[in-house]
């Protein structure tokens, strides 16, 4: 049996699912899920994450990490930790980068925050030259200094989308018809988490919420507030949502959102400034990813790494800058946001 047919028969016997229980479903199923079946990641998956395109990245990333370690008093032992660490990428790069400071190495506890026994195990043996641990809640992350990275994590987030119908709200939810699945909506109903909502927009807008984002920066901003550290939030989107932004990617082309249940990613944009006022750390102000490299020496760094290739690596090389860094390119589209405890300064490459 297809997910598919596992969904309109779910549907059938209870009613119509949310959209957050509906991406649920698509992207952790245990045995049909996108993350636990497919392979997502990288030029044979359905999309290209940063760190896949130049170890630039990640280098300059564990730099940043590196410079905050010492800038906050060198603490030992501390957790440098990754949530939706993919391939184990951008790790290594991050590692390979702080190995300049012998000390900092030293001193991390590195764990990789993954639900996915397929990708821990891509994981382990990318970082083979490394002590790792696995723990697949954040929640049961040491109680020490934490230095983590959120890099396109938030985004495969589960979504509830709902539309504004006066003083109350009508969920998008999804249900079948014969043998399809199909978009509808809910009841109004009042929703508090949103009471903030009708103040800035009208009706038949559609507004995002993402449940599972406010505990999760709860849990890391709290210790980062309470021992220390910083954490890197990358991801595409804005400070503030409005509309509709669930997309769905099927072998690297957008496809319909119901169309390849447990075969399509699916993100949404993500709303940085409900992740902000989750955390109970302070926060920087949200910068694009093109300010935020040029900022950290990436064009020094994209010289010094030209220097012996052949014309054909250069042009590759030259592509992954732009890539990374061009406004029409991930440059503005990707967003990023420090944490790090109140009264101290914000990380590398970030303001205030």
């Amino acid at each position: 049996m297809t997910l598919k047919d596992q969904l309109i028969a779910r549907i059938t016997a209870h009613g119509p699912m949310s959209v957050a229980e509906y991406m649920g479903e698509c992207l952790l199923h245990p045995t049909l899920g996108y993350y636990t079946s497919q392979m997502p990641f990288g030029s044979a998956g359905d999309f290209t994450t940063a760190p896949e395109i130049s170890q630039m990245f990640g280098e300059l990333i564990g730099l940043c990490l590196v410079q905050t370690w010492i800038d906050q008093g060198q603490p030992t032992p501390f957790s440098l930790v990754e949530v939706g660490p993919g391939r184990g990428t951008l790790m290594a790069d991050v590692l390979r980068a702080a190995s300049q400071v012998p000390a900092f190495l030293h001193a991390a506890e590195i764990i990789l925050v993954e639900a996915s026994p397929r990708l821990q195990s891509i994981q382990r043996d990318t970082l083979k030259d490394h002590d790792i641990a696995f723990v697949t809640e954040v929640s049961t992350l040491p109680q020490q200094p934490l230095f983590v990275i959120a890099n396109e994590f938030f985004d495969a987030l589960p979504v509830r989308q709902f539309v504004r119908s006066g003083a109350h709200w009508r969920e998008r939810q999804i249900g079948s018809d014969g043998d399809e699945l199909i978009f509808g909506l809910g009841a109004e109903t009042p929703q508090p988490a949103l009471n903030d909502r009708l103040s800035d927009t009208k009706d038949n807008d559609v507004v995002e919420y993402t449940p599972a984002a406010a505990p999760i920066l709860s849990q890391l901003g709290g210790r980062i507030e309470a021992h220390g550290g910083v954490g890197l939030i990358i991801d595409y989107g804005d400070w503030h949502s409005l509309g509709d932004t669930l997309q769905a990617v099927h072998r690297h082309q957008f496809t319909g959102i119901l169309d390849h249940p447990g075969e399509s990613d699916l993100t949404a944009h993500v709303d940085f400034e409900a992740l902000a006022q989750a955390a109970p750390c302070a926060y920087s102000r949200l910068t694009p990813q093109g300010v935020f490299l040029e900022r950290l020496g990436i064009a020094q760094r994209a010289q010094h790494l030209a220097q012996n290739l052949s014309k054909e690596q250069l042009e590759i090389h030259i592509q992954a800058h732009r890539r990374l860094t061009h406004p029409a390119e991930m440059g503005n589209l990707f967003k990023v946001l420090g944490l790090f405890p109140h009264g101290k300064a914000p990380p590398a490459g970030l303001e205030i």
